[in-house]
């Protein structure tokens, strides 16, 4: 953890709102800032940062529960908390894509393989749009019946996008909002050029060798496990725990 955190912030004498020195101690091991007049315990921080750091490594709650000789209850917890806080992040970062955009859905928990909108049952259901050389964006959706991919891409994409899908037929009427370019894969067409839809099927990949470490998540969990996943693959290149430190202790301790 040092190596990715200052000691600055453990000793004290470094504030971690407002990333200035000037720190004077208060009583019960906590401290406040000069500048921005902000307090805080680094008791609590130390914990906090010492539960975040196992969860950037994708350690599960158990394992770090363990690791740490904390409760096993409190990790779990504070792990499904980091999840929502990502969630929002995700939401509030979040616009309308544009461009060339892979389209595709994707099935998730239930112990019976189910077939493509049938046989779900038991399954959470991800809708993903992956625009080329930019983010991807997920949501769970409740089926995949037309009128609720349509809406989703609608209220997702902006009109004259060039969109790139599988020859799904709930995507019959993708090319009211823009150019549709459809890759058969019943007929052995996976990719020609650019007609292709690698990059979301590659998110997916990402995705579930994660979801495989996790046994028996709570359906109604799944959008704050996909967000996660989202926000790391659309952060893969950059400096996660930085990231993660900002969005689930900073402006949270």
């Amino acid at each position: 953890m040092k190596k990715v955190l200052s000691d600055m912030y453990f000793l004290g004498r470094k504030c971690i709102f407002c990333d200035k020195y000037g720190l004077y101690k208060l009583k019960n091991k906590k401290v406040k800032c000069k500048h921005c007049k902000k307090y805080y315990s680094l008791r609590k921080l130390k914990r906090e940062m010492e539960i975040l750091y196992y969860f950037y490594l994708e350690v599960s709650a158990r394992k770090t529960a363990k690791e740490l000789n904390f409760n096993y209850g409190l990790v779990h917890r504070r792990f499904m908390q980091f999840r929502k806080k990502i969630a929002d992040y995700c939401n509030q970062e979040a616009r309308k894509l544009n461009g060339e955009l892979e389209l595709d859905e994707s099935y998730f928990g239930g112990k019976r393989k189910g077939n493509r909108g049938r046989g779900a049952n038991n399954k959470a259901i991800a809708f993903g749009i992956l625009e080329r050389k930019g983010k991807v964006h997920t949501i769970i959706i409740e089926n995949v019946k037309a009128e609720t991919l349509m809406e989703a891409i609608e209220s997702k994409t902006k009109k004259g996008s060039v969109f790139y899908t599988d020859g799904f037929r709930s995507y019959a009427d993708l090319k009211q909002f823009g150019k549709h370019n459809v890759i058969r894969h019943d007929k052995d067409e996976f990719a020609k050029d650019k007609n292709h839809i690698n990059g979301i099927e590659g998110f997916w990949s990402f995705a579930k060798e994660r979801f495989h470490k996790y046994h028996g998540i709570d359906k109604k969990n799944y959008p704050f496990y996909l967000k996660e996943m989202e926000f790391r693959f659309n952060h893969r290149n950059e400096s996660v725990f930085n990231l993660l430190f900002d969005i689930c202790v900073r402006r949270h301790i």
